[in-house]
């Protein structure tokens, strides 16, 4: 668990990172570089727990990769299933993280939502979803891991 003083939201107590995998942290099914370790150094804090399309059809490596099981999405209604997953951990508990425009309820409900403007590019809905964007989601995971920077960016 993660505990951030934000001022003007309080104390967050979070437990889980939630990622959109495509867009967000993998490319065309490959995941993006530095991930990896990333990812390995927060599960000593977090739950880290995927959901994805697998448009690319690369998960099954990636979570070979991670030692994850990402979530599957089934075809339709897939930002609704997205925000269903968050509610269903506790979004009060979340930090999410996405690019695309099927991601921007999982951003808006989760206690941080980041939205990460990388090379497939951001959404419109995810931005106005997020709390903040960020372009490289290794910098993402690096904001996590140092809490102080999220209150610097976050407070009001």
């Amino acid at each position: 668990m993660i505990k951030i003083e934000i001022p003007s939201r309080g104390l967050l107590e979070i437990e889980y990172l939630v990622l959109d995998v495509n867009g967000t942290i993998a490319i065309d099914g490959k995941l993006i570089q530095g991930v990896a370790e990333s990812l390995k150094r927060l599960q000593s804090h977090l739950t880290i727990r995927m959901i994805t399309a697998d448009t690319h059809g690369g998960q099954a490596q990636i979570d070979s990769i991670l030692g994850l099981k990402a979530e599957r999405l089934k075809a339709g209604n897939e930002a609704e299933q997205k925000e269903a997953f968050v509610r269903s951990l506790g979004a009060k508990k979340v930090i999410a993280m996405g690019n695309g425009a099927n991601d921007a309820l999982m951003l808006k409900v989760a206690a941080i939502g980041i939205a990460v403007m990388g090379e497939e590019g951001l959404a419109v809905e995810a931005l106005s979803a997020a709390d903040l964007v960020i372009t490289d989601p290794v910098r993402a995971f690096e904001l996590i891991e140092n809490p102080k920077r999220l209150i610097a960016t976050l407070r009001k």
